[in-house]
């Protein structure tokens, strides 16, 4: 995981010891992540694993909430994007 480090008991992510203050579904997806760098999860993996009720999601919610997660790891001085987007797959987080 490298700079990142899961704080499962207390529900955060944190980036050099920092809190990446998440909400809970982009706690849920970057933690999928993380726990299977370079593995390609499709959108619909990703809300089966990270979302209550995946059914009653909508089509872009993952793709909204990757976008405002790497915005938070950004803001927060990380200089490269710790997630991969592979086009027509879905996400990976990079090994």
């Amino acid at each position: 995981m490298g700079d990142f480090g899961i704080d499962a008991d207390g529900f955060r992510i944190l980036y050099l010891g920092r809190d990446l203050e998440l909400s809970r579904y982009e706690y849920s997806l970057f933690r999928v992540l993380l726990r299977h760098p370079g593995r390609v999860y499709s959108c619909e993996q990703l809300m089966q694993q990270a979302w209550d009720d995946p059914e009653r999601a909508y089509d872009r919610t993952v793709d909204t909430h990757i976008k405002t997660l790497r915005a938070k790891i950004r803001d927060k001085g990380c200089e490269t994007d710790p997630i991969r987007t592979h086009r027509g797959l879905g996400y990976a987080c990079k090994p």
